[in-house]
């Protein structure tokens, strides 16, 4: 622990050398009359990616590129670097007969991070690389900290949160999953777009925390003098929306629950939520299933991905199972011939299965809810839809057609994990009343995530709202699949992180 500490303490004093060597530079440049900080504009004229791209049209001619210093190997009187810009890296070659004796000896003195502008003539060097031959450069800017170093980058888990920026700038393989993400979501939008849907967007501050069972964040507005609620879903926004007469409507955008950070779990996350008149759960499955394909190939190519060295095939259709035929497979327990609360929490008892409230208050649908939970929901590995969930805790979903006992509901699995829910949407507002109440009941019995009633919605509802499929989507969880990231961090730019003391 002691030489640990030690070598920490180098680190930092080698660290702080090397900030003080750069602000001494700066200083210098500033006294010259070269402040790289007051460059306001680069006329740039290509990127790495075009010069690659076009190289048999721009061989032998003069272009403008800018970007990041990564490296430098300059000896003697000629040499290479590299900088890299949004779309890649390119190598520069730098000779003194080209850009003068002065700029040639200023240019050894650039650090690692810096910001240059280069022109200069394309060509290809003896190996085949695609370069540029600079006859002049800029610095743009100055980079006053130094990155890690090359070989090692920023391993530290803490610290690649935390400095995002350094992450992606020394780890390309984490710049490439950002740009993947950033794909997808233009891909799912696509997706829902050519299919007549119309992006909306609803408030995030909210009077009621509704939509979902979830605990929300609370702030309050100072003019009004009342608590308000940062959104936990968009679910009745959107309803309104259908009510209005949209007919097909979604909005991707922030949520937030007041709930623990895990590798999958982040208190603000992205969901897209959308909602189509005239349909059922049935139909949400079919964009569900072919929405993921669809992002899946647009970036990886194919719709099967390797996920922690297991493969996936998400090519449809998916699996479609009921929760209790999924029960019965993994544990042995049919709940089809289970006819009362006691005899359900007669086998809660003995499979030792916790509630928020006590087993005398559970129902048949709270138990086969916590059995599934327990025993079947970690082998849902490939694609599935599990389908017609207990009535107690789907109080904004229809009752099933025939058995009234459950409801059109599913959520979709991959490789264990939730990656979205689904209903063929309650729209019979005294119904809907009578489900609010009893989740009512459920907060007074210890459960501090069941539904609150929201009277504006009601009043929406009671206007008419017609036969409507529902779908709300997990993003960070797809982007995890198709980028096969272990944790929910690694796909969100900017996760919730503890303050530094």
């Amino acid at each position: 622990m002691a030489n640990e500490e030690l070598n920490i303490k180098e680190l930092e004093a080698q660290l702080s050398e090397q900030e003080g060597l750069r602000r001494q530079k700066l200083a210098d440049l500033q006294a010259q009359g070269k402040d790289p900080f007051d460059v306001y504009k680069v006329e740039r004229t290509h990127t790495s990616s075009k010069i690659k791209e076009s190289y048999e049209d721009l061989e032998g001619k003069s272009v403008t590129i800018a970007g990041r210093l990564m490296s430098k190997r300059v000896q003697g009187k000629a040499g290479f670097a590299d900088i890299h810009d949004r779309d890649g890296k390119m190598q520069l070659f730098v000779k003194i007969d080209n850009i003068g004796e002065e700029a040639h000896k200023a240019f050894k003195t650039l650090d690692l991070g810096d910001w240059i502008a280069v022109t200069g003539e394309v060509f290809k060097t003896k190996t085949g690389e695609i370069s540029v031959l600079v006859k002049s450069y800029e610095l743009i800017c100055k980079s006053l900290k130094p990155l890690p170093e090359k070989w090692h980058g920023l391993k530290d888990p803490d610290l690649r949160y935390r400095q995002r920026e350094v992450d992606i700038i020394t780890n390309s393989e984490v710049k490439e999953t950002f740009l993947k993400r950033i794909n997808i979501i233009k891909a799912i939008r696509e997706f829902l777009d050519n299919r007549g849907f119309l992006e909306v967007e609803t408030p995030i501050l909210s009077p009621i925390a509704g939509g979902a069972a979830a605990r929300p964040f609370v702030t309050h507005h100072n003019a009004l003098d009342i608590d308000m609620y940062l959104r936990i879903a968009t679910e009745l926004y959107l309803k309104r929306c259908i009510v209005a007469g949209f007919e097909k409507v979604y909005d991707m955008g922030k949520n937030f629950r007041n709930e623990g950070i895990s590798v999958r779990h982040n208190p603000e996350f992205t969901m897209i939520e959308l909602y189509e008149a005239y349909s059922d759960y049935n139909d949400m499955m079919e964009i569900m299933e072919n929405l993921v394909a669809h992002a899946c190939l647009k970036v990886n190519g194919t719709t099967k991905i390797t996920y922690e060295g297991t493969e996936i095939d998400l090519t449809p259709p998916w699996r479609r199972a009921t929760m209790v035929e999924l029960v019965k497979e993994h544990s042995g327990i049919d709940f089809d011939t289970i006819n009362s609360n006691a005899e359900a929490q007669s086998i809660a008892k003995e499979k030792h299965l916790d509630f928020k409230k006590k087993i005398e208050d559970c129902t048949k649908g709270d138990i086969l809810n916590a059995m599934f939970e327990e025993y079947a929901e970690q082998h849902l590995i490939q694609p599935t839809f599990v389908c017609d969930y207990p009535v107690e805790i789907s109080p904004l979903t229809k009752k099933k057609r025939g058995n009234e006992e459950y409801t059109e509901r599913f959520e979709g699995f991959i490789f264990g994990r939730e990656v979205c829910n689904a209903y063929s949407e309650l729209n019979d507002p005294i119904v809907q009343r009578d489900r609010f109440e009893q989740q009512a009941n459920e907060r007074e019995l210890g459960d501090d995530e069941a539904y609150v009633i929201d009277e504006e919605f009601m009043s929406a509802l009671e206007t008419g709202m017609p036969p409507t499929g529902g779908l709300g989507i997990g993003i960070d969880r797809i982007v995890m699949f198709l980028t096969d990231s272990s944790s929910i961090r690694d796909v969100i730019l900017f996760p919730t992180m503890k303050p530094q003391s």
